[in-house]
C-alpha cells in the first residue's frame, strides 16, 4: 500500500479562536475555510455558539471560560504553533483568560480581531468586557484589525474620513504598543481603504469598492487571511497585502441563496481561488 503523506512535510498549523457560525459565513468557520485556502493546517478554540446567519443573530451561548483556556492550552502543547487570530470572545472573563495564556507565549503572532458588533447591528461583546481588551489583551498583539465603530469605541472618538483614521491608527499603535490595521470600509465612498500601521510605517490598501452585499464575515475573513500569511512566514505588510486580495476576491465571486420564506441571504466564496 501506498502511503501519499509519507515524506510529505505538514502544512504549518494555525489557531482561530472564536465563535462558531452555524451558517458558516463568519467565526470559526469562515477562518477554517480561509486557513485551508492557504494551505494550512487549522486548529479551534470555540468561545461561544452562535445561532445567526448573514441577516440575523438569534442566539448567543458562551462556552464556559475555563473550557475555552483548556482547547488553547492543549493546542499550544500539541501543535507548534507560529500564527493565532482571536475573533468573538463575548465576555470579559473570555478576554482575560486568553490574555492570561499568551502572556505566557510572547513568540507567537497574535492577530486580534476585536469583534465587538455583528453585521447585522447585534452586539457580540459585554460592555464590560472592553476595558479587559485593552488593558489586558491588546497590549499582546502583533497586530489588531478594527474596523472603524470598534475604533472609535477603543478611542473614545469619532473618525469621520482617511486624515483621522491614519491619526487612529497611530494613536492606537502608540497606546498598545502593536501594529494596528485599521479598515476603512464604513467610510464609503468608491475606493475602500485600509491602513496598516506598523514600526512607525504608514502602509495604504487601497481597492474599488464591490457592488456586492455580501459583508457577513468579511473581518472574520480578512483578519484569518493576515494570520495565515504570518503563519507562512511573510512579513505583516506582505501579509496583509495577501489578505486583501483574497478578500476582494471572495467579495467578487460572492453568491447568495433564496431561504424557504422569500429572504436572500449573502454569502463570500471562502473557497475561491487565486
Amino acid at each position: 500500500m501506498i502511503d501519499p503523506a509519507k515524506n510529505r512535510p505538514a502544512p504549518p498549523a494555525v489557531m482561530t479562536i472564536a465563535g462558531s457560525d452555524c451558517s458558516a459565513g463568519a467565526g470559526l468557520q469562515a477562518d477554517l475555510k480561509t486557513f485551508q485556502h492557504f494551505g494550512l493546517h487549522g486548529l479551534t478554540a470555540v468561545t461561544c455558539i452562535v445561532s445567526e446567519t448573514a441577516n440575523i443573530v438569534r442566539r448567543v451561548d458562551p462556552v464556559d471560560p475555563a473550557m475555552v483556556e483548556d482547547q488553547i492550552r492543549l493546542m499550544l502543547d500539541a501543535f507548534p504553533l507560529i500564527a493565532v487570530k482571536t475573533g468573538m470572545l463575548g465576555s470579559a472573563e473570555h478576554v482575560r483568560r486568553v490574555a492570561a495564556v499568551f502572556r505566557e507565549h510572547p513568540h507567537i503572532a497574535l492577530v486580534v480581531d476585536p469583534v465587538m458588533i455583528a453585521s447585522t447591528g447585534a452586539s457580540l461583546l459585554e460592555a464590560d468586557a472592553i476595558a479587559v481588551y485593552r488593558n489586558e489583551l491588546l497590549p499582546l498583539a502583533t497586530v489588531i484589525t478594527p474596523n472603524l465603530p470598534e475604533a472609535e469605541t477603543l478611542l473614545g472618538a469619532e473618525i469621520p474620513d482617511a486624515k483621522a483614521m491614519e491619526m487612529a491608527a497611530r494613536k492606537l499603535s502608540a497606546e498598545y504598543g502593536c501594529a494596528v490595521l485599521l479598515k476603512g470600509g464604513h467610510l464609503g465612498g468608491a475606493e475602500c481603504l485600509d491602513l496598516l500601521f506598523d514600526e512607525e510605517i504608514l502602509h495604504r490598501y487601497s481597492s474599488p469598492r464591490l457592488d456586492v452585499a455580501a459583508s457577513h464575515g468579511t473581518g472574520c475573513t480578512l483578519a484569518a487571511a493576515v494570520a495565515a500569511g504570518l503563519a507562512l512566514g511573510k512579513p505583516l505588510p506582505e501579509a496583509v497585502h495577501i489578505a486583501k486580495a483574497y478578500l476582494n476576491e471572495t467579495l467578487a465571486t460572492s453568491y447568495s441563496y433564496q431561504s424557504p420564506d422569500g429572504q436572500k441571504l449573502h454569502a463570500l466564496n471562502q473557497g475561491t481561488k487565486l
